[in-house]
């Protein structure tokens, strides 16, 4: 991964931060907010600070559609007897449920 280059963090405007801002997000690790080169700057430039805290809170919630869930005993039941329903005559249907960690 290489190290964006940034404008001097002493001149640099909330607009070239908005510029560089894609190639930050894209080579750092998601979590601009806490990147140590920019603390002074998102601390003294309030709406950027905003703008970064927003993208970072749709970025999580974007990788939260990707995160596998479990859709719980009651559905794999339901599909069970759906399917017992179906094949009345077939009894030996596996058991659907997931087992739970000890």
């Amino acid at each position: 991964m290489t190290e964006p280059r940034l404008p001097d963090f002493d001149t640099m405007t909330p607009a070239d931060f908005e510029n560089y801002l894609p190639e930050i997000f894209a080579n750092g690790d998601g979590r601009v907010s806490t990147d140590p080169r920019l603390q002074t700057f998102l601390k003294n430039n309030p709406d950027c600070a905003a703008l970064v805290r927003d993208l970072e809170t749709i970025a999580d919630q974007a990788r939260s559609l990707f995160e596998p869930t479990d859709p719980g005993d009651s559905v794999w039941s339901g599909i069970q007897n759906k399917l017992r329903q179906q094949s009345p005559e077939d009894d030996d249907l596996p058991d659907l449920r997931i087992p739970q960690p000890v």
